[in-house]
């Protein structure tokens, strides 16, 4: 196996995807739910830059939860490992 994949930066990372995945899925979902609400389109090609917006953010979001979480807890992992050997 390769020796720089850490069984513990595995679990930290698995730990990490799934927290950034409920991050994602709840602030996303109650933040998408607001600006939905706060919409003010008078005709359809506004209400299409809206939308093209929204998909901006949760794309972003979806880069910063759950792609970013899991390499925090990779990293998290690996420390707290190293600290008990």
């Amino acid at each position: 196996m390769i020796e720089w994949i850490s069984p513990a930066g595995m679990i930290g990372a698995a730990i990490g995807f799934l927290i950034g995945l409920v991050n994602f899925k709840t602030i996303g979902g109650y933040v998408t739910a607001k600006l939905r609400e706060t919409d003010r389109s008078t005709n359809a090609a506004e209400k299409a830059d809206y939308e093209r917006r929204i998909r901006i953010f949760r794309v972003a979001l979806f880069t910063l939860t759950v792609i970013a979480f899991p390499v925090i807890g990779y990293l998290f992992g690996t420390t707290v490992s190293t600290m008990f050997e």
